[in-house]
């Protein structure tokens, strides 16, 4: 049975969007897992590195990521067809 939002109290319904952060967690942690099962690797960000992860355990070095980008609130980030990345207000 699917649970429409005007069914909901509004208790029920905070208590539902709390678990999103966690379903999506779970989500994604099963994705990756079966991602890694089923095509043998998967690339993912680890630390300052792009990597190659292998379902052995393994990993390959891709590409050192730029620093992060600090960004001020409020500021729309757009990119060109140069890849720069230029700041806007929005």
């Amino acid at each position: 049975m699917v649970l429409k939002p005007e069914d909901l109290t509004e208790e029920e319904m905070l208590a539902a969007e709390a678990r999103f952060p966690e379903l999506a967690a779970k989500a994604g942690r099963k994705a990756y897992e079966r991602a890694l099962a089923e095509m043998g690797s998967v690339v993912v960000a680890s630390g300052d590195w792009l990597v190659r992860r292998f379902a052995d355990g393994s990993e390959t070095l891709i590409k050192r990521l730029p620093p992060d980008l600090k960004v001020k609130r409020g500021v729309a980030l757009t990119r060109n067809a140069s890849s720069f990345l230029h700041q806007s207000r929005g």
